[in-house]
């Protein structure tokens, strides 16, 4: 095995896309979930922390039983694209996706809950929509939270390894990201190549763990 920066480059993009992915999805459903009167609210949040207490090998399996080529989802997807999504960096950002989803969940909820009540109440007094409420009231006042729950996404995003293996692959130069080239460093008996990516992993994390705890300093 040769060291190669594309893990490296890889493992960002990933990061990133399912970041702004998983960003979009949480501020919607933390919001819907927020409001009064909903529902089954204690079944639909277990739901969406399941990915923080499955293995990973059960995540990366139901997504292959999801998007799979046998699955209809999958079918749509290939007569659209004309590729199976299955070994795909695509397959490595919804991966990412998933397992990062809960963690931002909670932190953009906790600081949606954290929006003084009477904030909110004096703005739909003067006439704010529900969107209009959420875009310049809620967002603005939760900003740290949005901030720490974007962070740690991305973090555990970068770090994803099982679901990532079974559902994208290990492929070099296609799907591999630094994850999966440890793994395969390691099986391979390149110890040397596998530190190099622990250390960017390491120092990566450091940084990002680092801004979350200067935030609550500062706060």
């Amino acid at each position: 095995m040769q060291w190669s920066w594309h893990p490296v480059q890889l493992s960002f993009y990933v990061s990133a896309v399912a970041t702004l992915v998983t960003f979009l999805i949480a501020i919607l459903t933390a919001y819907w979930m927020i409001r009064k009167g909903r529902k089954g609210k204690i079944l639909i949040e277990t739901v969406f922390f399941l990915p923080l207490v499955l293995p990973p090998t059960v995540i990366g399996f139901f997504l292959i039983i999801i998007f799979g080529n046998n699955s209809w989802v999958g079918q749509v997807i290939e007569h659209i694209t004309g590729n199976s999504i299955l070994f795909t960096s695509t397959a490595a950002i919804i991966a990412a996706s998933v397992v990062a989803y809960p963690l931002m969940y909670q932190s953009i909820k906790t600081g949606f809950i954290s929006v003084d009540s009477n904030i909110i109440g004096a703005a739909k007094v003067d006439g704010a929509t529900d969107w209009t409420l959420l875009l310049k009231v809620i967002i603005p006042l939760s900003f740290r939270s949005i901030l720490a729950g974007i962070v740690l996404g991305f973090t555990r995003g970068f770090g994803e390894f099982g679901a990532t293996l079974m559902f994208a692959g290990n492929i070099p130069g296609k799907t591999q990201t630094i994850p999966t080239a440890i793994y395969l460093a390691i099986e391979t008996g390149a110890t040397n190549i596998a530190w190099y990516y622990v250390l960017i992993s390491i120092s990566f994390s450091f940084v990002l763990l680092l801004i979350i705890n200067r935030m609550k300093v500062d706060r």
